[in-house]
């Protein structure tokens, strides 16, 4: 675990259950667990919490974990969807036992316990319209009431229930359902759809069914079938139970059985984590899909320059907790900081530049600049970079009549420039506009390291690149996706009315140190005083590409 080891915490809720069982030799003694995403979109930051910890508890009770995906409803299901799963878990750090397993998988076995339920007079196959069977469910307070079909003779249900599987219907002509207790107080359990009829080619088994089983029936069963001990899922299905359990009941033989376990979801601040909600920014083009550096999705964070290292300390970080609460945004932005501060290389880049040219510097002579690559990393190492007579700075760096506080580069003022000279502003140029194209400066040629002045001290230090040897590259700074703390929390507002217009800011003409000529997608660096940023995937020898992941410190508790 790359936890730091002053923050472990200690055993939460589910590992207490898990210990308890291991002590009472339950399921002989037996940890299973799995993930089972339904692959009808890309997995978010919520999703990664839900791998962190079932793989996570396998590993550390040297269990098994199993991938299953749930596709029950082939009408919005893709195998792009599958593979971008099975590449996320993979790139957080966690293998599944054996191969995948599809809920599908398991048609044939689904299907018969649902014809033993209907010979055992526990299910039958209701024809009347979803809007009056949603009617007669009544409410909580309310008994329900029952179908006129409730009753219809088993071998009917038999028939008719055959009749389904083979195509005899049109979709929505008649659905399956159990027979409990239509005046159940949880309303899961009056009489729950258990099929329903879709004519629609499944990603995997073709046009073989036309019924499809629900979530509910098909679950609990599959668990059952892998030899799943512990079910953990997220607060919402803490209702569901009852109906896990009771299909459970109607097939379990002997000792082994799965047990439901229900965690707090992860919502997060400033971000929605609704699937539908996603899919709609994907759709309506507000972002440039799943993968955009401003998705909470998986393969949006890796993109943008999130760590695996990072998410997964980050999901220990907020632990496992019984109610819901909201996790600020900002921990998961110290997380991968934390991480990256730790790994990532220093490097010079210029976003905003304007030149500098030192008078008194030879021209056409240049220099090697020898620097550390990270502080943090004593196996780091150095690189070496080349200065010139001409420099780029960040435009924001000078001001023609700074305030008295301003440490940084002003008429009259010296900085020195990070492992190099002191330098100070001697003159300026603007254009007709106002804006200035080059400032003049002159150096101090003993302040470098080594020189009579080197321990000369300015209160000023500016990074730079030179001009001669600067490569050109696109930097996209990227900020969060919505401006309001709970974007889908307004009942009478729409959630992207609260979208942040300045969300993606694309800087076309930025200048980099060499060394970054040779870089490939997905590499992290600092640029020093700016902030951390990983090469896009759309990054080439010819065109470089660079997102910001994070900045070096939090700015938004500026803006509150």
């Amino acid at each position: 675990m790359d936890f730091p080891e002053n923050e472990k915490q200690s055993l939460n809720f589910i590992e207490q259950i898990i210990e308890e069982d291991l002590k009472n030799n339950n399921n002989e003694g037996r940890i299973h667990l799995r993930f089972p995403p339904e692959p009808n979109g890309y997995l978010h930051i919520g999703h990664a919490k839900s791998i962190c910890l079932n793989f996570g508890l396998a590993n550390h009770y040297n269990g098994l974990c199993n991938l299953r995906f749930d596709d029950t409803n082939p009408e919005k299901e893709d195998v792009e969807y599958v593979e971008s799963i099975m590449e996320d878990i993979q790139w957080l750090g966690f293998e599944w036992d054996q191969e995948a397993y599809y809920a599908s998988d398991y048609f044939d076995q689904l299907y018969d316990w649902a014809v033993k339920l209907i010979k055992d007079g526990k299910a039958y196959v209701d024809e009347q319209a979803q809007s009056l069977i949603s009617e007669q469910r009544g409410v909580p307070t309310r008994p329900g009431i029952n179908s006129p079909y409730r009753d219809r003779p088993i071998e009917e249900n038999l028939r008719l229930f055959e009749g389904m599987k083979n195509g005899e219907f049109e979709t929505g002509a008649m659905i399956l359902r159990a027979k409990i207790d239509m005046s159940s107080p949880n309303m899961h359990m009056r009489d729950p759809i258990m099929y329903r009829i879709l004519h629609q080619d499944h990603h995997r088994s073709g046009d073989k069914w036309c019924i499809y089983p629900m979530y509910d029936y098909a679950h609990g069963q599959s668990d059952f079938i892998e030899g799943i001990t512990h079910s953990v899922c997220t607060l919402e299905f803490e209702i569901h139970r009852p109906l896990y359990d009771w299909f459970l009941d109607q097939i379990v033989e002997g000792n082994y059985r799965p047990r439901q376990i229900e965690f707090a979801r992860l919502n997060l601040s400033y971000t929605v984590m609704s699937k539908r909600k996603l899919l709609q920014l994907v759709e309506e083009n507000l972002v440039n899909g799943w993968d955009d550096p401003r998705m909470p999705t998986i393969s949006g964070l890796r993109r943008r320059g999130y760590t695996p290292e990072s998410i997964r300390r980050f999901a220990e970080r907020i632990g496992v907790a019984k109610r819901d609460n909201v996790i600020d945004v900002g921990l998961l932005e110290f997380s991968v900081r934390e991480h990256l501060n730790e790994i990532a290389p220093r490097v010079f880049a210029v976003l905003n530049p304007v030149k500098v040219i030192i008078t008194n510097y030879p021209e056409g002579q240049s220099e090697e600049v020898e620097l550390i690559n990270n502080p943090e990393d004593p196996e780091g190492g150095s690189r070496i970079v080349p200065f010139s007579r001409e420099i780029y700075i960040e435009r924001d760096d000078f001001m023609e009549d700074p305030p008295k506080k301003f440490f940084r580069m002003g008429p009259g003022r010296e900085v020195r420039l990070k492992g190099a000279y002191i330098v100070k502003c001697e003159d300026y140029k603007k254009d007709e506009n106002g804006a200035i194209t080059e400032i003049y400066c002159t150096a101090d040629m003993d302040s470098k390291s080594g020189g009579a002045g080197a321990s000369r001290k300015v209160k000023g230090t500016l990074h730079w690149v030179s001009a001669q040897h600067a490569i050109d590259a696109e930097v996209r700074v990227y900020d969060r996706l919505f401006l309001d703390e709970d974007p889908a929390g307004h009942k009478d507002k729409d959630f992207k009315e609260f979208m942040n217009p300045e969300s993606l800011k694309v800087l076309p003409a930025c200048k980099l140190e060499p060394s970054l000529a040779d870089v490939k997608a997905g590499d992290s660096f600092q640029f020093q005083r700016l902030g951390y940023f990983c090469v896009d995937k759309e990054s080439s020898a010819d065109a470089l590409v660079f997102n910001r992941t994070v900045p070096l410190r939090d700015s938004w508790s500026k803006r509150k």
